[in-house]
This record gives structure tokens, sequence and C-alpha cells, in this order.
């Protein structure tokens, strides 16, 4: 029952490694997913969002106005360790539920933890392989460009908000280049396989 976390920085090729490795059989925990969940409208999250920010980030429909807070929080460290505050513990507590319920599917499971925000490796951690998406700055921001319509300041300015390259590779045990054609990303990723193949 190997468990992998997979991490990257925003426009990495996270997802698409993601899907890569769910085509071979694995189970996905997607972090992003359960944030969406943990905020629904009426969740006890989204009401400590809207006490610490201001009702102004929740949309006339009851849900989490994700633009809103987004602008609110970025660039501003505290604002964003308050956010972090509410959000993880409820996304920790659900991501371990998930990720429990999926390792206990069959004992030749591989279940993959998609994460954005893993950037250190603890003793008790249990991950089998951390692995990582990993292309320069430069490709993530053309990217954020032409992928997901951003300027490119904006672009720009995602990218250097968030961890280090450098930090990521210090917790790797496999990096996945995705700067070359998906076909040089699918032979990455089938060699993992074949390596995860034999942890089952």
């Amino acid at each position: 029952m190997p468990l992998l976390a997979l991490t990257g920085g925003i426009a990495a090729g996270k997802s698409t490694i993601s899907r890569m490795l769910q085509e071979h059989g694995a189970l996905i925990v997607d972090a992003d997913a359960i944030v969406r969940e943990v905020q629904a409208p009426g969740s006890p999250v989204l009401d400590e969002i809207a006490e610490a920010f201001g009702r102004e980030m929740i949309d006339p429909d009851g849900a989490l106005d994700r633009a809103a807070l987004g602008t609110r929080v970025f660039g501003d460290q505290a604002a964003l360790a308050t956010l972090n505050a509410i959000v993880h513990p409820a996304v920790n507590q659900r991501s371990m539920e998930r990720i429990q319920d999926a390792l206990a599917s069959g004992p030749n499971t591989v279940v993959i933890y998609d994460i954005p925000l893993l950037v250190k490796v603890r003793p008790e951690d249990p991950w089998d392989l951390v692995v990582v998406a990993e292309a320069p700055a430069a490709t993530r921001v053309q990217r954020l460009v032409t992928e997901r319509g951003l300027s490119e300041a904006d672009a720009e300015a995602r990218v250097a908000s968030q961890v280090s390259d450098e930090t990521r590779r210090a917790i790797a045990d496999v990096m996945i280049d995705t700067t070359g054609t998906l076909a040089d990303t699918q032979r990455q990723v089938d060699e993992l396989w074949e390596r995860v193949a034999t942890l089952a």
C-alpha cells in the first residue's frame, strides 16, 4: 500500500502527473478539492473566514468568493498566516481520513496525496516517496499567461510568492521535469510507477 506525496509549484505540471498516475491505477487524494470541500457554504471554516476577513468574502449565493479572498491575502504574510491557521487543520484532518480510506481499499493500492503546499518532510510523515513536479519559473509564468489568462506581472508575482525550487528539491525523492513533451513526462511517470510497484 504505497503512499506518495505529489507536490510542485503553480503551473509546474502536478495535475498532469496526477492524471497520469491515476491512469496507471493510483487513487488520488486531492488536497485542493478538500480545501474547497471544507470551505463549502455553511461550513465552520467558511464562517471563520468571514469572521476574520469580512462578510464581503462571501458571495450572494453564500459561497466563498475565492477571487476576493485571494486578493485580500496575496502578498500579505500576516493575512495568509491567519487564513492558513483557519483552513489547514480542517484540510489535514479530512485528508488523513481520505488517505486512510484509500489505503484500506486493497493491499496493492497506490495512494497519491496531491498537495501543492508540502514544503518539508518530518520523520513522522507517512510518505513512502515525495514526488516533485518541476519546471523553471519562466516556463511556469508562460503557462499561467497562456493557459490561465493571467497577466505576465500577475503570473510572475504568483510564482515568486511560492517557496523556492531549491526548497522543494530538498524534500524530493523523485523529480519529474515537465518542461519537455507530454511523452517525456509520461516516460518519467511510467518509470516512477515501475519503482512504486516494488513498494506494493
